[in-house]
């Protein structure tokens, strides 16, 4: 089991940045893949980025040069740097680890999940 707890949402103005976190315990750490998605309200959860258990980062297009993904491995957590946000970005933002390395933005890959973290964007 991997227990998973986001941190970090809350209200911001268009233009600003946020810094989510993700801490984990229970199994270990680097041996998971760890994504974030994201569930606007009336829409379905989408993927919005990965980095995979050697590193390997990729994000939605929607995302792409203005959010970054990171983890340590030695403090058990994963952070999503989101800069120049929009009203757009404004969803619950989900923490998921995965014990697959393929298939990475398809949330059917996640073995666990986090309880989320509100993001709310002004415009």
């Amino acid at each position: 089991q991997v227990q998973l707890v986001e941190s970090g949402g809350g209200l911001v103005q268009a233009g600003g940045s946020l810094r989510l976190s993700c801490a984990a315990s229970g199994r270990t750490f680097s041996e998971y893949a760890m994504g974030w998605f994201r569930q606007a309200p009336g829409k379905e959860r989408e993927f919005v980025t990965f980095i995979s258990q050697t590193g390997l980062k990729y994000y939605a297009d929607s995302v792409k040069g203005r959010f970054t993904i990171s983890r340590d491995n030695n403090k058990n957590t994963v952070t999503l740097q989101m800069n120049t946000l929009k009203f757009e970005d404004t969803a619950i933002y989900y923490c998921a680890a995965a014990s697959s390395n393929v298939r990475l933005s398809y949330m059917a890959v996640y073995d666990y999940w986090g309880q989320g973290t509100q993001v709310t964007v002004s415009s």
